[in-house]
């Protein structure tokens, strides 16, 4: 049976660009249908997934054992209440993220976003500290570049400018380490040799503001959304050995490197780092269900559990924190992802991958290619006071040609879904090299 599609006057959500009332400027770009690595648009055509929806459907899309899990879990059980009361799945799942989250890792507290679980990452930071008697510790260091969600703690530790310039002054006692994109790492394969340095800015911190002051550092491992920048060898690490000097949370952003993108459950596996919380979301259920979490040590967790059994221990929680359904399609995802040996496959890709990203340096416009694990970007010489016009061609060029890319400011990143094949990574890079020949 034939669907009616919807016309752009019959579109009405609140989105960018505000679609309310508004003439769309050109036919509006609908996905109808999705399956294993390829969109359906509106008017039948296929698209390649070149960035996991939004780095979100590591293992592709309707995938039928999610898809299951899905419609046995809504026939059973819809809802259950967060607080006082559970459900045995959210337990499941907790057990199992804990199985794959770094040893020292043991707790698991659920959201239902990535904006929402960095929001809960900061927020037990500080309540951390309070419950240990150091209640002046409260300061947040983010990092230039950096992108932390969307809600007023994760754009205030956040970096990208854009994202922070329309809505005032953030949060007070917030400040930022630079950024690692340098120019020495220009066409770095991988990780770069160069920057490390750069987090001994935390000991500059440390003395202006004093250890006593500040509660934690969020980064992300590989700063995904800001452009795919790869941090420096040895610059985890130090970030590590710094926070740790000076009694400071180390929390890892892993909302994009979560779930096998670099090759390993989480990023600091890859970079052997333990962090004292790691922030997650998108792959945790395949974007098929909101849903995020945080995971902490026991540390974090048993500093809230010493008053009388029927005391809150923290204030804080979401109506659909590990909501049954979100559960049931998590713990689902997590299934694929092991029957498959998605992220072992993402390692074994990952040569064949850099290879091919790299081979568009040559291309016009080219100014740096970065990559890692499965994640590449193409970084693209701007059109002079036309800023992130020629990446956003560029866009728009692929799409047409059946390939669905990302971009941020004019750097195209590409995250595809892990069930990728060569021939997939083969259509990826022949037709954005296509593109990147036509862009004036």
């Amino acid at each position: 049976m034939a669907l009616d599609r919807p016309t752009p006057n019959d579109l009405r959500a609140f989105w960018m660009p505000f679609t309310a009332n508004r003439q769309f400027k050109q036919a509006p770009r609908l996905l109808v249908e999705a399956e294993g690595m390829f969109y359906t648009t509106s008017d039948g055509r296929q698209v390649l997934d070149g960035t996991a929806g939004l780095w979100c459907c590591n293992a592709g899309h309707k995938r039928p054992k999610i898809v299951e899990a899905i419609q046995k879990q809504a026939a059973e059980l819809d809802y259950a209440p967060a607080f006082q009361i559970g459900h045995p799945k959210a337990f499941e799942l907790a057990n199992r993220l804990v199985d794959l989250a770094p040893d020292g890792i043991d707790h698991a507290f659920f959201t239902n976003s990535g904006s929402e679980s960095v929001e809960t990452a900061l927020k037990i930071a500080i309540a951390y500290h309070r419950a240990c008697g150091n209640a002046s510790k409260t300061r947040l260091i983010g990092r230039e570049r950096g992108y932390h969600g969307v809600n007023f703690g994760g754009i205030s530790v956040g970096g990208i400018v854009n994202n922070r310039r329309h809505f005032g002054a953030m949060l007070v006692g917030v400040d930022h380490l630079p950024h690692t994109h340098i120019p020495e790492n220009q066409w770095t394969k991988g990780q770069p040799e160069h920057g490390a340095h750069l987090a001994d800015d935390l000991e500059r911190m440390v003395a202006l503001h004093g250890a006593d002051t500040i509660a934690a550092v969020i980064v992300e491992p590989v700063a995904g959304s800001t452009g795919v920048l790869i941090p420096p060898k040895g610059y985890l690490q130090r970030l590590r050995e710094i926070t740790r000097k000076h009694g400071i949370l180390l929390i890892f952003d892993e909302v994009i490197t979560g779930f096998g993108r670099l090759g390993s459950p989480f990023a600091a596996q890859h970079f052997d780092v333990l962090p004292d919380m790691i922030t997650c979301a998108k792959g945790l259920t395949n974007g098929v269900i909101p849903m995020g979490a945080v995971l902490t040590t026991p540390e974090i967790h048993d500093a809230f559990m010493t008053g009388p059994e029927h005391m809150i221990e923290l204030f804080h929680g979401y109506t659909y924190s590990g909501s049954p359904i979100a559960s049931a399609a998590g713990l689902a995802t997590l299934e694929t992802y092991r029957e498959e040996g998605l992220f072992e496959r993402a390692a074994e890709l990952a040569p064949y991958w850099e290879a091919a990203v790299h081979s568009l340096k040559d291309r016009r416009h080219v100014i740096d290619i970065r990559n890692m694990g499965l994640i590449g970007a193409v970084e693209l010489e701007p059109i002079a006071g036309a800023p992130t016009q020629r990446a956003f061609s560029a866009f728009l060029k692929a799409y047409e040609k059946g390939v669905m890319i990302r971009t941020t400011g004019d750097i195209i990143a590409m995250s595809p879904p892990l069930i990728i094949e060569k021939a997939h990574i083969d259509q990826l890079i022949n037709t954005l090299g296509e593109v990147l020949d036509s862009l004036d």
